[in-house]
């Protein structure tokens, strides 16, 4: 919006210090969101490795470090070390820009999530449409890894990766459309003051199959254990990034598990009421936080226990459960929902 006060001789110097300030700030956040995104990745590693760990009767990391805290840095220090290898007959532009293609949209998504009710960095009206464009974004650098590295196994784990993707995104916007529905915005933060007042008034109660839909969905979107036959080591060598070694694959690497982070944030804003309390009333911003945290690691915990039991899926068996089970489900409910908002008091039914 246009301020014509900045128009006027003696205001001018107050809206050059309050330009800077904002894009202080602005840089401020950032900043923190990335340093947010590299801690929890590291926590996430070490705490999968254990977990698993535990499940499986190992003893998991335990060697760098008190109790194997310090594996996850070891680990990335040996990543940013190793030799980056571009094979003879690759894309070498394309084969090394595919790793930011993948990154730099999970990154970008945040700056529109809130951890409470003041606190996100860009408080924008489309909000969720914001993070569906970049979300749809990471397949074209999945795709072209495939394609630079030249290789017949890298690409076909490109192309699996992709179906697979498209067809589970597409259940995942029809799920966050009965969620726009419920909550008449497109706003993150609003959606979440929508369910405000209690447990009961969470939409995880109301769309309850697209809760479920929402969150497989996001499991198999972000290639994860059982789906993830794009990585299947048995059958095309790990896949689309097979032809990557240490910085470039560590991109990957960390780009798969932010969008972990963000799949669990989504679906506590969504359908757990984000950082508002199960009793009702309101919280102070540091209770909001932890609450939306507790909220987020209960999935982040389901993930991991995913990889840790259930065997990998055939091929032909994820897309049949994408396109012909999550997709109907969604658009059946979506129908049911919209049926009974016609015939029913809207407030009554989602308020």
């Amino acid at each position: 919006m246009f301020d014509w006060a900045c128009t006027l001789p003696l205001a001018g110097w107050a809206c050059d210090l309050y330009a800077e300030q904002r894009l202080l700030r602005i840089g401020l956040g950032i900043i923190v969101l990335v340093v947010f995104c590299i801690l929890m990745v590291l926590i996430m590693v070490y705490a999968e490795r254990r977990l698993v760990g535990f499940m499986q009767l190992r003893k998991g990391p335990n060697r760098v470090g008190p109790f194997g805290l310090l594996q996850a840095i070891a680990d990335t220090i040996k990543l940013l070390i190793k030799e980056v290898i571009v094979p003879t007959n690759a894309s070498p532009i394309l084969f090394l820009l595919a790793p930011i293609l993948v990154l730099a949209p999970a990154l970008a998504a945040w700056a529109v999530v809130p951890f409470g009710d003041q606190l996100v960095l860009a408080d924008v009206d489309a909000s969720l449409l914001y993070i569906l464009a970049l979300a749809s974004m990471g397949v074209y650098g999945v795709i072209i890894a495939g394609w630079a590295s030249n290789s017949k196994y890298a690409f076909l784990g490109a192309m699996r990766s992709a179906a697979q993707i498209v067809a589970y995104e597409i259940a995942m916007g029809f799920a966050l459309v009965g969620v726009l529905m419920a909550a008449g915005s497109l706003n993150l933060r609003e959606i979440v003051l929508a369910q405000s007042g209690g447990i009961h008034q969470w939409y995880i109660w109301p769309l309850l199959p697209l809760f479920f839909v929402y969150f497989i969905a996001g499991v198999a979107e972000t290639n994860r254990a059982p789906f993830d036959v794009a990585e299947g080591e048995s059958e095309i060598v790990a896949g689309f990034h097979v032809e990557y070694s240490g910085i470039s694959f560590a991109l990957f690497f960390f780009a798969e598990y932010v969008n972990m982070v963000m799949i669990a944030a989504l679906s506590t804003l969504m359908f757990l009421g984000g950082w508002q309390s199960p009793f009702g009333g309101e919280v102070t911003p540091a209770i909001g936080v932890i609450l939306f945290f507790g909220k987020m690691s209960f999935f982040l915990f389901c993930f991991m226990w995913f990889r840790a039991t259930f065997p990998r899926y055939r091929y032909d068996q994820i897309m049949r459960l994408g396109w012909k089970v999550f997709i109907p489900v969604t658009l059946v409910w979506i129908g049911l929902m919209g049926g009974v908002m016609f015939f029913t008091p809207y407030g009554y039914v989602f308020h």
